[in-house]
């Protein structure tokens, strides 16, 4: 048993440093990171989606922002797609393809922007709420795990963060761009919480 949790911990290791040694995608972090900020800067909206462990991701990115990460401050205007009620009018009635898009045609804005998780980078129902949201004027975010994928050419910025051969690793390295991503935004809206 140890051997296997060792090779665990090691594929781990080894996606993370993978991560770190990607100069590009490092980049495309502090791209979003100038995005996010922005967006809050003149109060607009962050939207997140994502399905299963994604959608998990994208409600602790919320959350993490309405509320609080590390230290006090003012609550930022971050929202999960995620409403029981919503969610499950919209697949019932449109189909689960239109989920979010539909959220986003009834809440969001222009100048909002919208973080878009989906560790294949073809979710048809992530795809079609970055469709909407380029209809909207609203700015784009994908995290994914697989370079070429739909959404990446279609996103304002990509965060493609390949970690093996299955969508945990992913979602390991996904939950540490989350991370950075409200970091760097406090830093640059409370510094004095980073003094």
């Amino acid at each position: 048993m140890i051997d296997h949790i060792e090779a665990s911990l090691r594929e781990a290791q080894s996606a993370l440093q993978n991560l770190l040694a990607n100069r590009a995608t490092l980049e495309s972090i502090g791209r979003a990171a100038d995005l996010l900020v922005a967006t809050f800067e003149r109060r607009g909206h962050v939207y997140s989606c994502g399905n299963g462990g994604s959608m998990c991701d994208a409600m602790h990115f919320a959350e993490e922002l309405s509320g609080r990460y590390r230290k006090n401050r003012k609550g930022l205007g971050a929202i999960a797609m995620s409403d029981a009620g919503h969610l499950s009018c919209a697949a019932n009635d449109f189909g689960y393809e239109f989920v979010f898009s539909r959220f986003l045609e009834a809440q969001g804005r222009e100048g909002d922007c919208l973080l878009a998780i989906s560790t294949s980078g073809t979710s048809r129902n992530i795809i079609a709420a970055v469709e909407e949201a380029k209809k909207l004027g609203i700015r784009t975010i994908v995290l994914t795990g697989k370079p070429g994928s739909p959404l990446e050419a279609m996103a304002d910025v990509c965060i493609c963060t390949p970690g093996g051969a299955y969508a945990d690793r992913v979602q390991e390295l996904h939950i540490k761009v989350i991370h950075i991503l409200i970091e760097l935004v406090e830093r640059r809206l409370c510094p004095d919480n980073y003094a």
